[in-house]
């Protein structure tokens, strides 16, 4: 490929980039890195081929002729880290041929696309099984909760401001005006003037000095804030006039916005994504790359390489070999292959299927992550189907011990297999007895299962070993733990939440289930899904996984319903009736552990000989813990622990 300038990432000698922009052709191949604009390039470039034309005695290009190499070509920026390409949405495949091209220069991984806002440009990278090039780099909750407080800034006054280091814009959110509206008349009054003169300011980067939180705002706003003209009113009609544009601010904010803390994940979602926006932006939100994503998967999937489907035919993605060749290790990370493999399944056991991306869970989705849980076995999968209008999404999540996991314990091969081949079976069980007693769980489970080296202390390093894993719909909703504390304020809301969520925990205590590792109760820690119904009103429950279940098969009842109370009283501060919602928590507990108790009385039979045929054994295999658990739950007082539970809540 000719080449007019230095090459991609030349730098001077004070290590700057010597270009910041280039533009790459395809008629005549080509790429221009010589400074300037985009347009001089192009002149450049057709004057180069005239030159050329010119010393082989050759006509120079006719007018149709340059036009045509202007055309096809495309536009390029620089950073010190990646080659971005600037494609035209509607000329996409433009955008194609070049990275296809500089792919010969550098690395497919230091190759971007802008105009990622774009759905044009979004649908045809999905398209190709690329989501990876242009989602955010994933970050735990921590980190987010960490960036957010350490982003809380003031100018000359108050700490009101929330700055965005990119782009130098320091936001004002609604509840840092309400901060300074409590202030005495001159320091208000200064407050206000470095509002107002910041509104109308521009950094040196052209960007606003101070902007209205959200982003999203109707600009009127932000004009009304902009036109108070503290200078020309009194202590009394300046507070008047700020306030008129407030209500009009916080009358526009979206409700899910109101309630200005990381504990609201729709509140710290959006700020996150204020605060990380940058000019040449190329990475989006996971909720743009799948339609009706719940809040706490706000960067926490790492979509990696996988593969695209061409004229159904599956071409695996090339860094796969780039990794293989140079063992890098960072890329060897990237290059997941489980992805691979997952790809590959997908495509043997599925109808036609016209593209597939897969992520991994880079992070506990859960608010408070139980200690000693383990993390990194949880992927997501988004794939279309032909003939289909929408593209599906289901979750994949790894058997915790499996044949490997089982040989880094010192186990034989044989012992490591029979025992990963048992708990298969127990995790299979488990989940039918958790819908024989009436849990709301995911409709369908596929089981698959992979072939992959172990690599391990054991003598069996490098062996070829099964790993198992299971296939779920993504369930919509949102996590019980992730509702915006801004919907208790409605208590039609609040009530059935509560009832919903006590039915829910009678189960949940019914079944034993706490964490393996710490016996922690897991109850309300990101498993129970909210769904709402037409009114907007929680209409159901569901828990996307039955980890932990018959864990506590012990224990009786009247030691573990404590645990429970958390759940209501860790939302006092949201409810304006806290003693309504605690009684309809307790009513819906107290109903559903009597329902279920009857039913398994009314039904004995279809219970007690469930796992008749399975293997009994009094140190804990599966039909023990269900006879166990069923002898609790026949003996009990219904009311007498719902009494309990109301107790711990008070207490």
């Amino acid at each position: 490929m000719k080449i007019l300038g230095d090459p991609i990432f030349a730098k001077n000698p004070d290590g700057s980039l010597k270009s910041r922009i280039g533009t790459i052709f395809f008629r005549t191949p080509g790429l221009v890195t010589q400074r300037g604009i985009h347009a001089m390039q192009r002149m450049a470039w057709v004057r180069a081929i005239n030159d050329e034309r010119a010393a082989a005695g050759k006509l120079a290009l006719t007018e149709d002729e340059e036009e045509a190499e202007q055309a096809d070509s495309a536009d390029l920026l620089f950073t010190e880290e990646y080659v971005l390409i600037r494609p035209v949405p509607t000329r996409m495949d433009l955008a194609f041929k070049a990275d296809e091209a500089l792919q010969t220069l550098v690395s497919k991984r230091k190759i971007r696309f802008l105009n990622t806002h774009s759905a044009m440009v979004r649908d045809a990278l999905r398209a190709r099984g690329e989501n990876w090039r242009m989602a955010r780099r994933p970050e735990s909750p921590e980190e987010i909760d960490r960036a957010i407080e350490t982003a809380h800034v003031a100018i000359q006054h108050e700490r009101l401001y929330y700055y965005n280091q990119q782009t130098g814009t320091r936001y004002l959110t609604a509840g840092g005006y309400a901060e300074a509206s409590s202030l005495p008349d001159a320091a208000f009054r200064a407050q206000v003037e470095e509002i107002v003169a910041g509104l109308a300011g521009r950094n040196r980067l052209g960007q606003p000095e101070i902007a209205l939180f959200p982003p999203s705002l109707p600009p009127d706003v932000t004009e009304a804030f902009r036109a108070v003209k503290p200078s020309a009113l009194d202590d009394a009609a300046l507070r008047k006039a700020v306030d008129a544009v407030v209500q009009k601010w916080r009358l526009a904010m979206p409700a899910n916005l109101r309630e200005e803390t990381t504990a609201n994940f729709d509140w710290r979602n959006e700020m996150s994504a204020t605060l990380a926006h940058g000019p040449n932006e190329t990475a989006i939100g996971d909720q743009d790359l799948i339609q009706g994503i719940s809040p706490e998967f706000y960067r926490q999937i790492e979509w990696l390489p996988g593969g695209r489907v061409e004229n159904g035919g599956l071409i695996f993605d090339s860094l796969f070999d780039e990794a293989a060749r140079t063992q890098d290790p960072k890329l060897l990370e990237l290059c997941d292959s489980r992805v691979r493999a997952i790809i590959f399944n997908f495509l043997r056991l599925s109808g036609v299927i016209e593209y597939i991306n897969v992520g991994r869970i880079a992070h506990s989705l859960a608010r408070r992550p139980v200690a000693g849980s383990r993390r990194g076995n949880v992927y997501i999968v988004q794939f279309k189907v032909a003939d289909e209008s929408l593209a599906r999404v289901v979750v994949v999540r790894f058997q915790k011990w499996g044949v490997a996991e089982h040989l880094d314990e010192g186990k034989d091969l044989l012992r490591a297999m029979l025992e990963a081949n048992e708990y298969a079976d127990y995790i299979l069980d488990r989940r039918l007895a958790c819908r024989q007693l009436g849990m709301s769980l995911p409709h369908n489970v596929a089981f698959g299962q992979l072939l992959e080296k172990y690599r391990g202390a054991n003598q069996y390093n490098g062996t070829t070993v099964r790993a198992y894993y299971y296939v779920r719909s993504y369930v919509p909703g949102v996590a019980s733990d992730k509702v915006p504390p801004e919907r208790f304020r409605n208590p039609a809301f609040s009530l059935a939440f509560a009832f919903l969520m006590g039915q829910a925990a009678a189960l949940d205590m019914v079944v034993g289930r706490a964490a393996t590792e710490t016996g922690e109760c897991v109850f309300d820690k990101n498993y129970e899904v909210l769904q709402m119904g037409p009114d907007g009103l929680p209409a159901r429950i569901v828990v996307t996984d039955h980890a932990g279940s018959f864990v506590k098969y012990r224990e009786s009842f009247e030691e573990l319903v404590g645990d429970y109370a958390n759940v209501v009283r860790r939302r006092r501060s949201f409810v304006a009736d806290f003693d309504t919602f605690a009684k309809a928590y307790v009513k819906g507990f107290a109903r559903k552990l009597a329902e279920t108790q009857a039913a398994y009385r009314a039904r004995r039979r279809a219970f007690d000989e469930l796992f008749l045929h399975r293997p009994y054994d009094t140190a804990g295999s599966g039909a023990y813990r269900w006879t166990r658990t069923l002898e609790r739950l026949d003996a009990c007082d219904p009311e007498a622990v719902a009494e309990l539970l109301r107790k711990a809540i008070e207490a």
